[in-house]
């Protein structure tokens, strides 16, 4: 049509334009007669996928050729309407979806075309009629008024009979008073918003919307599966033994048994990373999760692929398979502009869970290790240290050896960590649970640091040249001190007590406390402690400081470190009695005084009984001799002098630990 437009210079405003042929006069640049790049259709190709084919909807083509919004859906709601007044059979494509098989032949009736006119002329006779004028469908109309004000009531609007009446009436008014025939959707739209939504909209839809939806909405075509591209009729081959039918609008339940089924699982993976990378909800799991280094065995999803299958088209565009679209979207994420450490460690977890791609994973750990390297900031410590941990269990469990990556990563880590420790401690921007989180890493990963070369002076130095201001950081620099061993528990509980006995700095304790409960993070060992400072705080703080106290208690320990109050909460059971009656007589353990007798006093020199195991046994004595350049040889034990003669010259190192050893 533009090219015979353009060979008779015919101006488009005098042309009729019949049978969808809109688009040759419209202003769309690809398509009408006015844009400068004229889109010319290129020959037929081989292939049997048409590409570009998505989905179109009713929105996207009065978006596309500028019309009211509801113009398509209207269109097609009358078009439905005067068919079944008239009895009309439109045509359809053979296979066309909404068409049924006859049962019989229909006979033909008498027939209205003059046969005088040649067929061929038919459309000519048509044109030169007068339109004929339908007087006021009443019954359509009411059925409109009583269809909204029904809506109406469902969302939640005060709508009566009186209302659907007042609809019908402005409606017609207001058809006259714009000089029609009867009314249109749009004044009986107007209508409805002038007679029913009043002042307020009490639902999430006006009742323009909800004329909208009343009219037939927005609704989207399909793409049959001959159509689609190779990646989406790949997915549905892929999840054809689910036996659903993929291609049907809404929601449908999926049941893996896995252990009964093995053959299931390659259709797990393959619903794993279509939620990687479809929207939410074209597949949901609703039983079922997967991590590193667990199979499945039962699972069950709820699949909406033909809701979402523009979504699934579009993945076509990226690739040919739904692996490859997930391992150039996981290197766009790695190497991306806003990448971090923690961004690019989940894409290495990624690969390793639905790619299980070992080649990817080292790749993509390369980066994070580059990525680690370069950051100065302390801001997502907490994400790298949960993520590092879980890859480092994944990996001592499946693989004979550490990849190159991950010991690299550690090491690199151990020395960036250390190095932004005494400014993390003073920084105001860095909170106290990232602070924590980069000790959980150096403390953590502190015996394979070592291990790859690292030098534990320089952790200790890191928390010599810390000093904190803020009261949980303190607590938390407390901890540090006492898990390197700088610090002891003994005076480490005296610092506490000092600050209970201080009145300025009672107010501030929850905070100390919220320090030290992050702490749990590097130091587990340390949450008898924090059991201990909570319960002397309830035990020594009278009621007018308690009370007012509590509430910054309880909110500080739920805001800063939920995630950590489990372990607080198993220790505190373990140490407080389990029985109400038990209470009364219990006495804290850290209230219990060491018996001095329970000490094992040093064995005289003359009572001792020798060595006789290592008598018996001097391999391995030999061994280590040998090791350390030691040729002396073997000495028969003195009768006055027996066992370890360095015992016996020094015995306070052997009291002190019988003392330290004896049970409470």
């Amino acid at each position: 049509m533009r090219e015979h437009l353009a060979a008779t210079g015919t101006d488009p405003a005098d042309c009729l334009y019949v049978c969808g042929a809109f688009h040759a006069a419209s202003r769309v640049a690809e398509f009408g007669v006015d844009g400068a790049d004229t889109f010319e259709i290129a020959p037929r190709t081989a292939t049997t996928w048409q590409h570009g084919l998505i989905p179109s909807s009713h929105a996207a083509i009065e978006a596309q050729f500028g019309l009211a919004a509801g113009s398509v859906s209207i269109a097609a709601t009358v078009w439905a309407k005067n068919v079944r007044r008239s009895g009309v059979e439109p045509f359809r494509l053979a296979g066309q979806a909404g068409t049924k098989k006859k049962a019989k032949a229909v006979k033909a009736g008498p027939s209205a075309v003059d046969p005088a006119v040649p067929a061929s002329d038919r459309l000519s006779g048509f044109l030169r009629r007068p339109p004929v004028l339908d007087r006021l469908d009443e019954a359509e109309l009411l059925g409109w008024s009583v269809e909204i004000v029904r809506a109406a009531r469902r969302n939640g609007y005060l709508a009566s009979t009186a209302d659907a009446i007042a609809v019908f009436e402005t409606s017609i008014l207001l058809a006259g008073m714009r000089d029609r025939a009867k009314p249109t959707p749009y004044d009986f739209q107007d209508a409805a918003v002038t007679c029913i939504e009043k002042d307020t909209v009490p639902g999430r839809r006006d009742v323009r919307r909800l004329v909208e939806i009343m009219m037939g909405g927005d609704r989207i075509g399909q793409v049959g599966y001959d159509a689609l591209p190779p990646l989406a009729r790949d997915v549905h081959d892929r999840l054809a033994p689910l036996g659903l039918r993929l291609q049907q609008r809404g929601v449908q339940r999926a049941l893996l048994d896995i252990a009964a089924r093995p053959d299931l699982e390659k259709c797990s993976d393959v619903l794993w990373m279509l939620r990687y990378l479809m929207p939410h909800g074209a597949a949901r799991p609703i039983m079922g999760e997967r991590r590193l280094g667990e199979r499945p065995i039962q699972e069950s999803w709820d699949l909406a692929l033909g809701t979402h299958q523009r979504a699934l088209i579009e993945l076509g565009y990226e690739g040919v398979s739904i692996e490859q679209v997930l391992e150039q979207r996981l290197r766009r994420t790695a190497y991306g502009p806003q990448a971090t450490a923690a961004v690019v460690l989940e894409a290495v977890e990624d690969a390793t869970l639905h790619l299980r791609s070992r080649r990817l994973a080292d790749e993509l750990g390369t980066r994070a290790l580059e990525v680690l390297a370069t950051e100065r900031s302390v801001d997502g410590a907490p994400e790298v240290l949960r993520r590092v941990r879980r890859l480092l269990a994944y990996y001592r469990t499946s693989e004979p050896v550490l990849p190159p990556w991950i010991e690299s990563f550690v090491k690199t880590g151990y020395a960036h960590y250390c190095t932004l420790l005494p400014t993390a401690f003073t920084d105001e921007d860095a909170t106290v649970r990232q602070v924590a989180a980069m000790l959980g890493f150096l403390f953590s990963m502190e015996g394979l640091a070592l291990s790859l070369g690292c030098d534990r002076t320089q952790l200790e130095l890191a928390v010599a040249q810390s000093h904190p201001g803020e009261p949980a950081k303190v607590a938390l620099l407390w901890a540090a001190q006492t898990q390197l061993g700088s610090l002891s528990r003994a005076e480490l509980r005296t610092r506490c007590d000092e600050l209970l006995a201080n009145p300025l700095v009672v107010p501030a304790y929850p905070r100390y406390l919220s320090g030290f409960l992050h702490a749990l993070e590097p130091a587990p060992a340390l949450a008898d402690f924090v059991v201990e400072s909570v319960s002397n705080a309830f035990a020594r703080l009278p009621d007018a400081v308690l009370l007012p106290w509590l509430p910054t208690l309880i909110t500080t320990l739920r805001a800063g470190g939920a995630e950590l109050a489990p372990m607080l909460i198993r220790e505190a059971g373990r140490i407080f009695p389990a029985r109400l009656d038990a209470l009364d007589s219990w006495v804290p353990p850290w209230r219990v005084q060491p018996d001095p007798r329970a000490a094992r006093p040093a064995r005289p020199g003359g009572g001792g009984r020798g060595v006789p195991l290592l008598a018996a046994h001097p391999a391995a004595c030999d061994a280590v001799a040998e090791l350390l350049g030691c040729d002396d040889a073997w000495e028969a034990t003195a009768q006055g002098h027996g066992g370890v003669a360095l015992v016996h010259a020094h015995p306070g190192t052997a009291t002190a630990l019988g003392a330290l050893l004896a049970p409470p």
